[in-house]
């Protein structure tokens, strides 16, 4: 048994016993995702808000790896890190759960659909709210009975129905059962009070996002080579991704010694204002993708099999008319990256099986018509 599951109710009774002074007050929302599930929820975030009674703060507990996109969210909210890969070391698990409870927060809710008996589950139950509200929680065999018995600790839980369903139509079921109020889905597009400044670029820019966490979601070099010969003559490119990762991609530096091709390591806050100059974003379907998508900016994403119907591509309703995704469909679609196939050239096969020549056609339809 991990040890955190022995000293959670001994600290939580500390916690109980001790005092916390005044009403409750203010709403936390938990967002466990990543970065591009960060991008996604700030679209659905002023939804959420709304459940702030006049004069309460709403804070956001974001991982610390995700906060990253937090530039997106307006002024007001305030923002909560949690490294996630700290909450199994006792002291770190003990003065966060600490702070949550001194917070004394009226209102917890967990938006999460996929969420862990030990993280973010824990951190809720540990604000000790008088409200909380969470959706029922994604079927997971490894953790089906926790999160199943910790479904009545819960004050009020939500069906959002099946388990494949675009991300942002669950945000706004859910928004629409805590709030009353029913809308529309937002369309992947940050309103224009939320939009960074435009950093402006010297020539037409092609930014290339090819890296990805997970390795087999990256297409070849050699697409992305072809790519870039075909672009229309003094175009730059600048390939987007962090200094690491072409430490850990090396067959992707030679990529930089073609003519008008540079490395671009902006952090995102700094890289939102230069995509939005973009002519054209090219990106496997991570965040940079989805953060372009958002900036309203020409974008192509090269999609692996296995998000469709949960992530990409966006559903019809929430689709901007700036974004064209490829894919190959495969019988096996949305297997959540749980493969069942042998990569090919290191890649997924619904990544390998990328139509080069509708790529290609794809990238001379928007740079000859501008998006």
């Amino acid at each position: 048994m991990k040890l955190h599951r022995l000293t959670d109710p001994v600290v939580g009774l500390e916690r109980r016993l001790s005092r916390r002074g005044g009403a409750a007050s203010g709403v936390l929302l938990l967002s466990a995702g990543g970065l591009g599930d960060t991008v996604l929820f700030s679209l659905v975030l002023p939804r959420f808000a709304g459940l702030a009674r006049a004069g309460e703060a709403v804070t956001v507990l974001l991982r610390s790896d995700a906060a990253k996109m937090s530039f997106l969210f307006a002024p007001a909210i305030k923002v909560l890190t949690v490294d996630f890969a700290r909450l199994r070391q006792i002291g770190y698990r003990r003065r966060i759960m600490a702070d949550l409870y001194r917070s004394h927060y009226r209102l917890v809710v967990s938006t999460d659909f996929l969420r862990h008996p030990d993280l973010d589950e824990a951190l809720a139950f540990a604000c000790a709210a008088p409200e909380t509200a969470a959706m029922a929680p994604r079927p997971w065999p490894k953790h089906d009975r926790r999160l199943n018995a910790n479904r009545r600790l819960w004050g009020r839980v939500f069906d959002s129905g099946e388990a494949r369903q675009d991300k942002l139509i669950r945000w706004s079921r859910f928004a629409d059962a805590l709030t009353g109020i029913a809308a529309p889905p937002p369309v992947v597009t940050l309103p224009p009070e939320r939009m960074p400044e435009v950093v402006p670029l010297a020539a037409p820019t092609v930014f290339i996002q090819p890296f990805s966490a997970v390795k087999a979601k990256q297409s070849s070099p050699d697409l992305y080579r072809a790519i870039i010969a075909a672009l229309p003559p003094g175009w730059q490119t600048r390939i987007a991704g962090h200094p690491s990762d072409l430490d850990k991609n090396p067959d992707y530096r030679s990529l930089l010694d073609l003519p008008g091709v540079a490395f671009e390591p902006a952090p995102f806050a700094a890289l939102a204002g230069l995509l939005r100059s973009a002519r054209l974003v090219i990106s496997v379907d991570t965040a940079c993708m989805h953060l372009a998508a958002a900036l309203g900016v020409p974008t192509l994403c090269l999609a692996s099999a296995a998000y469709v119907g949960e992530i990409v591509p966006y559903a019809e309703a929430v689709t901007p008319a700036s974004v064209k995704f490829l894919w190959k469909s495969m019988d096996c679609a949305g297997c959540l990256g749980d493969c069942r196939f042998q990569p090919v050239d290191s890649m997924y096969p619904c990544v390998a099986g990328l139509d080069r020549a509708a790529v290609l056609n794809e990238v001379e339809r928007i740079t000859q018509s501008g998006g």
